[in-house]
């Protein structure tokens, strides 16, 4: 499953990552996460599995679109690094 393999790889990245294998529809796991206050949500469907990227949403309810993962990764771990959570 390719949201598991995501989540391994990016807490081998020194992340900090969940999977939500419940049976709620997308919106509702999307809005129990914003609830949760978690501030990245990677939504990994067949279409961003297939072509190895996600889909990044922040939990004000912004879409960034689409993204490579290495791209994320790259992102997520500069922001960590300059310790700025305002943005991805």
């Amino acid at each position: 499953m390719a949201a598991l393999w995501l989540s391994e790889h990016l807490r081998d990245a020194g992340l900090r990552a969940e999977v939500d294998k419940s049976g709620d529809r997308m919106n509702a796991k999307i809005r129990a996460a914003q609830l949760e206050k978690i501030p990245y949500m990677l939504v990994v469907g067949d279409r961003e599995a297939s072509s190895g990227q996600v889909s990044v949403r922040l939990r004000t309810n912004e879409n960034l679109g689409t993204m490579n993962v290495e791209a994320f990764l790259q992102r997520a771990t500069a922001l960590i690094a300059s310790r700025d959570n305002r943005a991805l």
